[in-house]
C-alpha cells in the first residue's frame, strides 16, 4: 500500500476483556493493509486489559492510541464515545469488538471494494460466528446491492446480512453524521437500526470471503439475553420502525401482522406452559415494546393466549407450524 491509500481508523472499545483482547490486537497488526490508526477505548476496567493495551501501544506509537472514559459507560455509550474519537482525516471505520478479531485481507479487501463503488456506504463479508459462517444469501458476486434491496432481504427473505458491529465497514463520513451512531433503545441490536437508516440513501457492498471472527462462547450481553427470545422482539421492532421504508403498504401489513403473530404468540406460550419467567424477562419485553409504541399488559397479553392455546393443540396433531411457511403468499413479493 501506498501513502494514497485512504486512512481507515480501527475502533475498540473495552470494559474487562483481558482474555480476548490481545488476540484482538494481534489480527489488527497483522492486517495486510497498512495506512490504518486504531483507538482503543478502556471503559474503566479492573482487570489485565489495560496493561496489555499499553503494551501494545507501546509497541506502535503514533499507530495505536489508548483513551480512557471519564466516567463508566454502558456498552452503546461506549461504543458511539470510540465512534467520536475517530481521525478527522479517515475516510473510513473498522469497528472491532473486543472479543473478536480480524483476518489478515479484511480491511485490504472491504477497503477495495468500497473505493471501487462509491455509493457503497457499508460494506460487509462472510463471518465466522463461533464455528459457524454466517451472513451468507447474496449471490456472487454482488459486489455492490442497493440499500433498499438489502435491507427487503431481511423482510422478504429472512436474510440478515449486518452480523455484528466487526462485521463492517463503514465510510467515516457516516460515522460523522450521526451521534449517537447506535440508539440505546433499539439494543441489543443497535447496529441494524443504524444500517436500515443509513441504507435509506446509500448501497451495500459485499466481500465473498470471510473476513472476520465474532466470539459465541464467552459472557457476552447477546449470550445472556438469549433467554429473554430477543430475536422475535427485535423482528417486530425491525418492522414497524423500518418496515414501511422498504416495503409497500401490503407487504408492511402483512409482514406487520405475521412479526406480531410470532411474538406475541411465544409470550402467550410462556403464560399457558406456565414458565416461570423473572420479572427481568417482563421488564425487557415492556421496555423494548414501548420503544414502538406497544404497551405490555394483560388485555394485550389476553388477546393472544387464545391464540397460543391453538398454537399448542396444532403442534400436537401436526407438528409446529413456521411462519415463514406464508412469505410465498405475501402480497408483492419480490423476486
Amino acid at each position: 500500500m501506498d501513502s494514497k491509500t485512504p486512512l481507515v481508523s480501527v475502533v475498540t472499545p473495552f470494559y474487562n476483556t483481558d482474555d480476548y483482547l490481545e488476540e484482538c490486537i494481534q489480527s489488527v497488526l497483522r492486517q495486510t493493509y497498512e495506512n490504518w490508526e486504531y483507538v482503543l477505548l478502556n471503559n474503566f476496567s479492573t482487570d489485565k486489559s489495560v496493561a496489555i493495551a499499553q503494551k501494545y501501544q507501546a509497541l506502535c506509537p503514533g499507530k495505536i492510541r489508548l483513551e480512557h472514559n471519564a466516567e463508566f459507560l454502558s456498552q452503546i455509550a461506549n461504543y458511539n464515545q470510540v465512534l467520536r474519537l475517530i481521525s478527522t482525516q479517515s475516510k473510513y471505520c473498522k469497528f472491532v469488538q473486543a472479543d473478536d478479531w480480524l483476518f489478515p485481507e479484511c480491511i485490504e479487501s472491504m477497503v477495495e471494494l468500497a473505493e471501487q463503488h462509491p455509493s457503497v456506504g457499508i460494506v460487509s463479508a462472510y463471518q465466522l460466528d463461533g464455528e459457524n459462517v454466517q451472513l451468507d444469501g447474496l449471490p456472487y458476486p454482488s459486489h455492490e446491492v442497493s440499500g433498499r434491496d438489502t435491507c427487503r432481504q431481511y423482510f422478504v427473505r429472512d436474510k440478515y446480512l449486518f452480523g455484528t458491529p466487526t462485521s463492517l465497514l463503514l465510510r467515516s463520513e457516516l460515522v460523522r453524521s450521526r451521534d449517537p451512531f447506535y440508539e440505546e433503545g433499539y439494543a441489543p441490536f443497535e447496529d441494524a437500526h443504524a444500517c436500515f437508516e443509513l441504507l435509506r440513501r446509500w448501497n451495500f457492498g459485499f466481500v465473498h470471503q470471510v473476513l472476520t471472527f465474532s466470539r459465541r462462547d464467552n459472557d457476552s450481553i447477546i449470550a445472556r439475553m438469549r433467554a429473554y427470545a430477543f430475536q422475535s422482539l427485535s423482528r417486530l421492532q425491525f418492522v414497524v420502525v423500518h418496515g414501511r421504508n422498504y416495503l409497500s403498504p401490503q407487504e408492511y401489513e402483512f409482514y406487520l401482522q405475521v412479526a406480531e403473530r410470532e411474538y406475541f404468540v411465544y409470550l402467550g406460550e410462556c403464560i399457558y406452559k406456565f414458565e416461570r419467567k423473572d420479572k427481568d424477562f417482563w421488564k425487557f419485553h415492556r421496555n423494548g415494546l414501548a420503544t414502538i409504541g406497544y404497551t405490555l399488559n394483560a388485555r394485550l397479553l389476553a388477546k393472544w393466549l387464545p391464540r397460543a392455546l391453538v398454537e399448542k393443540i396444532w403442534e400436537g396433531l401436526w407438528g409446529r407450524w413456521d411462519w415463514r411457511n406464508r412469505v410465498s403468499t405475501a402480497p408483492g413479493k419480490a423476486t
